[in-house]
């Protein structure tokens, strides 16, 4: 296999420990009531990334990101409520919910119910509906990310994929089914799959041997975009929302630039795309300390454009833009920069 079809999907599951070890920073943790603040645990004691986090808004209205939260720690993957009202965040292995205030900053992030022992990774999502979110965690005695669901607060949790390792990314539109990314057999590949929000089987989407990673539904619910390593790079590609077919011939290649293509996410009205790009070369997704931009392609009548548009520049990576963050308003989506502590 060439180096990119062995990408080191095994740094997703070191990820998901290695996020369970970090605890949010002095700052947040001063602003935090003490059942809020993330458990303290053995894994704490693990060496940690001296990060400083920063959450920003971008607005296309008029070009400008703001900062809207940091903390001296590792924040990722803001993910937008349907209302717009919040946004959800992880840290220190747990989910934070993070209230929007009318001058653009967040109130104090408070913890979703998910019990400490649930280590939680980067890939959660409030469901359409605002009545769930499916998120993916470390659970002992498995070693690996499984694919949970609970209620919006973060109680009544329900398994849904029991092998692991397992990576939920989307939600289809009207709120019945979660798209994740899984391993199964020891293969060392990454495929697309789905299961019902009701519970049931799991259902594998593609058969191509390439890794795929980020599924994503469109709006309407006829695609799912995925980034995948098919050409050679990681670039983005689409199959319809019930599978890629036979021999993955329903696939087709929507974007590939100069960069390493990563994270697809449709706008709510299904009219533009954002993702992000790694260096030319970047091995995996895991880094956190490379430049990055963040780059917008427009959509009309289903067709993705051939041009791409860079929004944002700054160093990132893993955790910038893992999951959609999409405000309701299909202006604005939310963003993580990192920079090293002194």
């Amino acid at each position: 296999m060439t180096v990119l079809s062995i990408r080191s999907r095994l740094c997703r599951a070191l990820s998901a420990t290695a996020l369970w070890a970090m605890v949010p920073g002095i700052s947040a943790l001063l602003s935090l009531a003490p059942e809020d603040a993330p458990a303290q645990s053995a894994a704490a004691k693990q060496p940690q990334e001296h990060l400083r986090s920063r959450i920003f808004i971008y607005d296309l209205r008029d070009g400008t990101s703001h900062m809207v939260y940091t903390a001296d720690a590792v924040w990722e993957a803001p993910n937008w409520s349907p209302d717009g009202k919040y946004l959800i965040s992880n840290s220190g292995g747990g989910i934070y919910k993070l209230v929007l205030k009318q001058d653009g900053a967040v109130e104090v992030p408070q913890r979703l119910a998910i019990p400490a022992e649930y280590r939680c990774n980067n890939d959660k999502a409030i469901s359409p509906d605002g009545r769930k979110v499916g998120f993916s965690a470390t659970l002992a005695p498995h070693e690996g990310s499984q694919v949970f669901l609970a209620d919006a607060h973060g109680s009544d949790i329900k398994l849904l994929a029991e092998e692991s390792p397992s990576y939920f990314h989307g939600w289809s539109p009207d709120s019945t089914t979660l798209a994740f990314v899984a391993q199964r057999g020891g293969s060392g590949q990454y495929d697309v799959y789905r299961v019902p929000a009701a519970g049931g089987p799991e259902q594998r989407l593609n058969s191509s041997p390439s890794q795929e990673d980020g599924p994503d539904y469109s709006p309407d619910g006829k695609w799912i975009y995925v980034n995948s390593t098919r050409s050679g790079k990681e670039a983005i590609w689409r199959f319809p929302a019930d599978g890629a077919g036979p021999k993955d011939t329903r696939a087709e290649m929507v974007v590939s630039d100069g960069l390493e293509d990563w994270f697809p996410h449709i706008s709510p009205d299904g009219s533009k795309m954002v993702y992000i790009g790694y260096p030319a070369g970047t091995p995996t997704h895991n880094p956190r300390d490379v430049r990055i931009e963040l780059k917008l392609v427009t959509i009309s009548n289903g067709k993705v454009g051939t041009t791409q548009k860079t929004l944002v520049q700054g160093t990132g990576g893993q955790g910038s833009l893992n999951v959609t963050s999409w405000a309701p308003d299909s202006m604005r989506f939310a963003y993580v920069t990192y920079e090293p502590l002194p």
